[in-house]
């Protein structure tokens, strides 16, 4: 993306974010792929949590101080209910720099994993977006991918009521702005499109259809 546009999106949609703000922030971390390999397994990034605007920078940063050990492969596991829209268009950004492949699923618990060491994850909302920027993307068959409407929280000073929140949903040029970003990335518009028009309150969960449909993710790598 050009220093222009970004500037664009960090104007429009810097404040926006999708789905409730509850979980932790994003995390990254190390898995290696099998446990009887040692020091020889090849290892993943584990990617956990909201995403925030700091995240994109968190994740080149976590990168670059492991890329030099040689076991570093590129590939992303992906788990979260969303975030930042500004934010997670840079996180894809980042993610189709670095031609990295992301996996929605997630690491077990320690003291329970196998040589097949991930679960079923989710990546609901903004985190669809990130998915986006992924060189390959991919779904696990149990793994659920969800979308709906953009919204922010504005404060409101009401005479009558006091202090409220009320909820600003994104303007035709904010999604025609989205789009691009969707298409950069090889990924159908209509999928954008679609997303506006679930009710914030619910998320659609793509099916495996829909996932191809839009050029979103497959089953495997």
């Amino acid at each position: 993306m050009s220093l222009g546009l970004r500037s664009v999106f960090l104007c429009l949609f810097s404040v926006f974010a999708i789905g409730p703000v509850i979980a932790a922030e994003m995390a990254f971390s190390l898995v290696d792929y099998g446990e009887r390999c040692g020091q020889r397994c090849p290892q993943f990034i584990a990617a956990d949590g909201e995403i925030m605007a700091k995240t994109p920078q968190a994740f080149v940063d976590f990168v670059g101080k492991h890329i030099g050990s040689g076991r570093l492969h590129s590939i992303v596991l992906i788990n979260s209910q969303g975030g930042r829209v500004v934010a997670a268009m840079e996180l894809g950004q980042a993610l189709r720099k670095l031609g990295a492949a992301a996996v929605v699923a997630k690491v077990p618990p320690a003291g329970s994993r196998k040589d097949l060491w991930v679960l079923p994850g989710r990546c609901y909302s903004a985190c669809v977006y990130a998915l986006m920027g992924a060189k390959k993307r991919v779904a696990l068959p149990e793994s659920r991918v969800g979308i709906h409407r953009m919204f922010m929280y504005e404060a409101n000073m009401r005479p009558d009521a006091g202090p409220q929140r009320d909820r600003v949903f994104a303007t035709e040029p904010l999604v025609a702005r989205l789009s691009e970003y969707a298409e950069a990335m090889g990924i159908s518009t209509a999928l954008v499109r679609k997303a506006e028009t679930i009710n914030p309150e619910q998320i659609h969960i793509l099916s495996a259809a829909e996932l191809r449909r839009y050029k979103l993710a497959g089953p495997k790598l």
